[in-house]
């Protein structure tokens, strides 16, 4: 059995004291040896920092920085670990699940990353419903469809020092897509565990029900589609239908099911014009 792989947990977070105590201590539940926890925060002025005193193990930097993934970039080259996973400030890992992920890691050496399944939660992490992927098909990314969001993903380091960083100033909203792409246009090899890694949370004091956020980021979509070469208009409106009925089929072969009802529609009861959160960069006056 090869030796499990080393793993660093970034967390950035600005004005997270609701939630940011569930996310330490799923970390720790998981009862690693060998990791570290880097919580890159933007200067909260809520009490998170207060939390954040009480786990000596952390690593914490608090200062203002340019957005939560300028603060993602920093902790990514702060950290040691073999492997990196980004897991947001108010999101959980699932109980059990890394010694699948570094037993996978290890196995497959040849990987630049790996990553699994998430169940969407509401701020009291009540189940609002579960993605599942057959595994990384780098087709259905570049037409548009992101498999594998960055707290189920664990990128290996020589991955970002290959492909470099987020790109932070260039995108408010879609660098993580924007790195899906890339990993899938440089060929990289990305394993998938069918077990669930993450409760996710969907909610009303985070940027991802803010219909605000998901405009501007159908609009730096098409901006990063656009820069790798795919197709827009009905050409490309035809290739994102064919991704998504492709990862139907998939899942159908694989795992013996398919999405009778679209992730949209488990969500829409969930967005909200505008939600509460806090921003670096006034993403939250968009």
């Amino acid at each position: 059995m090869p030796a499990l792989p080393s793993i660093s947990f970034v967390t950035p977070s600005f004005n997270q004291a609701r939630f940011i105590r569930d996310t330490i201590e799923s970390v720790l539940a998981l009862g690693l040896s060998d990791f570290e926890h880097i919580v890159m925060d933007g200067g909260s002025t809520d009490g998170t920092l207060k939390i954040l005193a009480e786990y000596p193990h952390l690593k914490v930097t608090s200062e203002k920085d340019e957005g939560h993934y300028h603060a993602m970039n920093k902790g990514i080259q702060m950290a040691a670990g073999e492997a990196i996973n980004i897991m947001n400030a108010d999101d959980c890992l699932c109980e059990g699940v890394l010694k699948k992920v570094g037993a996978a890691l290890a196995a497959h050496p040849e990987w630049d990353g790996v990553f699994g399944d998430m169940i969407y939660v509401d701020d009291k992490g009540k189940e609002i419903f579960r993605r599942e992927e057959a595994y990384w098909d780098p087709q259905i990314v570049r037409f548009g469809f992101g498999i594998g969001q960055h707290q189920t993903l664990f990128i290996r380091k020589r991955t970002y020092d290959r492909l470099g960083l987020l790109r932070h100033k260039d995108f408010k909203n879609c660098c993580d897509f924007e790195f899906l792409m890339r990993m899938a246009h440089n060929g990289c090899k990305i394993g998938s565990i069918h077990d669930y890694v993450v409760r996710y949370r969907y909610h009303q004091h985070g940027q991802s029900a803010d219909q605000r956020i998901i405009q501007n980021m159908q609009r730096e979509s098409v901006q990063i589609r656009r820069e790798y070469g795919m197709p827009l208009g009905w050409v490309g409106y035809l290739l994102g239908k064919y991704a998504r009925i492709k990862r139907q089929v998939e899942k159908i072969l694989v795992l013996g099911k398919c999405d009778l009802i679209p992730g949209s529609w488990h969500l829409k009861k969930h967005l909200r014009p505008k939600t509460d959160f806090s921003s670096n960069i006034g993403l939250d006056k968009l």
